[in-house]
């Protein structure tokens, strides 16, 4: 807590230095032009910037994100909660006539949107309370992400200035709003105008909010009767290197290779490729990820959300718990996993620049690490590779 406060307060000083405020007053002047160079107004620009300052607390809370740090069970566990299942099964039922509309017209379920509903925003219960000009122009400022951050920026002047979103709207950190965290630029590209009222009501309006959620699935690549996947049973000798996203197989395939239901039933046959996941290693529980999974990952990147939306949405319709046992294993600060990443460069396994973020290069040397060790090679960024790494 002490390290977080120390951090805040030389975060704070940064930004409210007589320079930086200079610099990001010359920033809002650039940003300025390229808004009007795209349409925007300078009523609406002068109403928005007015006194505006950077937010340290932004900056802060960009650099600690919890899908970096916590394992699968502990994710799954606040995610998939009780008061989740409870008020997601009530929410289901009160707003199945619309949601039934909307998938007659976009295909994506009801409990699947109820479900993105509960994990972005809680039902709505926290949609955020920062200025949503504010955040995303301390982040444009910032030079980690600049050019996304300006980018969305931009989007959301034009959304204001065309009365789509109100002035003063609040949302998220990162500049998502709404009961289902739309960036400025999905708002553009995917939002609708569910009940005709010409606003895209994301924060009150449950026509607009579930219609734009359900349409921004569909043109992600959601498929109408498919499910995202399921849970499954591995033999115990299984190659665990084929539990990679980038490999998909035939869930014939699969069932050849030993995956069962986690009944430890056999799989129906199905042409249908699966790519295999592990999210806490070999010792952890095991799914095939369908298509529908990739669309999930396409509205948020991280593995652990996606599962979480998946189990969730099949809670909601009314299957049972997971079958795998909850493994008892130390979350890994990012300070962890930048050892990692140290250790295993110096070890001649590239995971990159170490920056304390378990990601595809992070795994994938990981995977190296235990081929060249003869271990599991499941690519698993966890505990006992801590553990084996602090021990070499």
């Amino acid at each position: 807590m002490l390290r977080l406060i120390f951090c805040l307060l030389l975060t704070t000083s940064a930004y409210a230095d007589d320079t930086t405020a200079h610099n990001f007053e010359a920033f809002l002047v650039d940003i300025r032009t390229q808004a009007i160079n795209q349409g925007i107004s300078t009523a609406t620009l002068d109403l928005v910037f007015k006194g505006l300052t950077p937010n340290p607390k932004v900056i802060e809370l960009d650099r600690t994100q919890a899908e970096f740090s916590q394992n699968f069970w502990r994710y799954l566990g606040s995610r998939v909660s009780p008061y989740r299942l409870k008020n997601g099964g009530k929410l289901l039922k009160a707003h199945q006539d619309v949601l039934q509309h909307n998938y007659q017209k976009y295909g994506v379920p009801p409990h699947i949107i109820v479900a993105f509903w509960g994990l972005e925003t809680n039902y709505g219960n926290n949609t955020g309370n920062l200025n949503l000009v504010r955040s995303l122009a301390t982040l444009s400022f910032d030079k980690r992400r600049s050019v996304f951050f300006t980018k969305q920026l931009l989007a959301l002047l034009k959304l204001m200035d065309a009365n789509i979103i109100p002035l003063d709207a609040k949302g998220s950190w990162a500049g998502a709003m709404g009961n289902v965290q739309f960036m400025p630029t999905n708002v553009a590209a995917y939002g609708v105008d569910g009940d005709g009222d010409n606003k895209i009501g994301l924060w009150n309006n449950k026509d607009d909010i579930f219609a734009s959620a359900a349409n921004f699935l569909q043109k992600i690549g959601w498929h109408r009767g498919e499910r995202w996947g399921r849970e499954v049973t591995i033999p115990s000798e299984f190659s665990y290197q084929l539990a990679s996203l980038k490999i998909k197989k035939t869930v014939d395939e699969w069932q050849a290779l030993g995956v069962r239901t986690a009944t430890g039933k056999n799989l129906p046959s199905s042409a249908m490729k699966a790519s295999l996941v592990l999210p806490m290693g070999y010792n952890g529980p095991a799914f095939l990820a369908y298509r529908n999974f990739h669309a999930i990952l396409r509205w948020n990147h991280s593995i652990l959300y996606a599962l979480s939306v998946g189990h969730l949405s099949d809670r909601l319709a009314g299957t049972r718990a997971l079958f795998a046992k909850p493994i008892t294993e130390p979350a890994l600060s990012r300070d962890n996993i930048q050892f990692i990443q140290t250790t295993l460069n110096q070890l001649g396994f590239d995971t990159g620049e170490p920056d304390g973020i378990s990601g595809p290069k992070t795994r994938a040397a990981t995977r190296n690490y235990q081929r060249a060790n003869q271990l599991p090679i499941d690519g698993y960024v966890g505990y006992q590779l801590l553990q084996q790494l602090q021990d070499s």
